[in-house]
């Protein structure tokens, strides 16, 4: 199958000004160069739902941007349906969406409505056309509540749900998602997790997912690419990387009395549902939440087993 994403030694380095003491810094400044993607090269066929993982500073949103033609890169090479991104800006816009957590694309003081109407009058959208996809996408998302409501009175919450309603209004082919959970307390992150699969399966639509958050990769994807130091250090399915590296969940509960007591499940040992009726059992628990290691922790054991 012909592949929608290709990224072969793709590089980026930034060049930043180093901060010395008093004049010298005015008048004879000093630089470094930070390599933030460092000869990175993979592949997504279409219809794939691609986490792209890695802790702080990894290189993951460069990545995007670069993909997305944000950014040029410093070398390598890379194309998105059949399109060198940094040269092919205006065409490939028009057959991708980008959601980015920490940056919104809905006008801040402006109803919700209204943007999306704009949104689609920039990817020159028929009414027809975009009444039809709109309202699709607004029973999906379950958002006609907030039509009309301006973007600075939703929640976080709200807000992401409007912000992948606008990203897919001109029915994209490619999805990227930089940080959408970002923020988000635990039931918004599943309900955004579950509308982004929902609607990648019904329109086979392409995601590529960064987050510090291994649910949502767990939840949203079956592929795992794994960088650190803007370097590859894992591809492979989800199911492996299941299988080799998540063989620990960490319960949190909070018991009768007010204590906090967390505690490591190992997963081969025994199953989550057997460790939670234990603790149930042996404490009066108030309230419980089951967490994955950190990505920090992944990263490490990865590095340590000489992946």
């Amino acid at each position: 199958m012909h592949n929608i994403i290709e990224v072969n030694n793709l590089t980026k380095k930034f060049i930043l000004k180093k901060h010395q003491k008093g004049l010298k810094n005015l008048f004879h400044p000093a630089y470094q160069t930070l390599t933030a993607v460092n000869n990175l090269s993979f592949a997504i066929k279409p219809g794939e739902r691609v986490a792209f993982i890695g802790p702080n500073g990894a290189g993951k949103s460069t990545t995007i941007k670069m993909l997305s033609a944000i950014l040029y890169p410093t070398s390598g090479e890379a194309r998105v349906l059949d399109l060198v991104p940094w040269d092919n800006r205006q065409q490939l816009s028009y057959n991708i969406g980008t959601v980015f957590g920490q940056r919104s694309q809905l006008w801040y003081h402006l109803p919700v409505q209204d943007s999306f109407a704009l949104i689609g009058k920039i990817y020159d959208l028929s009414e027809i056309t975009f009444k039809k996809r709109l309202s699709h996408l607004v029973r999906l998302f379950e958002v006609r509540d907030l039509l009309n409501t301006p973007t600075r009175s939703l929640s976080l919450g709200q807000r992401m749900r409007c912000e992948i309603v606008a990203s897919l209004i001109h029915k994209p082919k490619v999805l990227f998602l930089d940080e959408p959970t970002i923020g988000l307390d635990i039931t918004a992150k599943a309900i955004i997790r579950n509308l982004i699969k929902k609607q990648a399966l019904e329109e086979e639509t392409t995601l590529l997912l960064t987050s510090h958050d291994t649910d949502d990769m767990e939840k949203v994807c079956q592929r795992v690419i794994v960088i650190n130091k803007g370097k590859l250090i894992f591809d492979d399915s989800l199911s492996s990387l299941r299988d080799s590296y998540l063989n620990k969940k960490y319960v949190e509960f909070t018991t009768e009395s007010g204590e906090k007591i967390r505690q490591e499940i190992n997963t081969r040992q025994t199953s989550v549902k057997a460790a939670l009726d234990k603790l149930v059992k042996d404490y009066h628990v108030t309230d419980l939440t089951i967490e994955n290691p950190p990505m920090e922790e992944i990263i490490k054991e990865i590095y340590a087993r000489g992946d």
